[in-house]
């Protein structure tokens, strides 16, 4: 059977490219594992911005928390 699951429909990334990365919303009431991704993405500061390497990995984490971070420029 075919699987229910949305397909990501991101295009692939350029080698090199960045993505900015702003955390917009607290994570007090976030489960741990939400609190660990953000960690994880390097955010120290509310509305704080980071610029990663857009790889999948970093995508999935951001992925996990769009609640709480939003994507900047691609």
């Amino acid at each position: 059977m075919a699987s229910s699951r949305k397909q990501n429909q991101m295009k692939p990334a350029a080698p090199g490219a960045k993505l900015q990365l702003k955390w917009v919303r607290s994570a007090i009431q976030a489960p741990v594992k939400q609190k660990l991704v953000i960690k994880g993405l390097g955010f120290t500061r509310l509305n704080q911005v980071v610029e990663r390497e857009d790889t999948p990995s970093i995508r999935g984490m951001v992925a996990k928390v769009p609640h709480l971070v939003e994507i900047l420029s691609n």
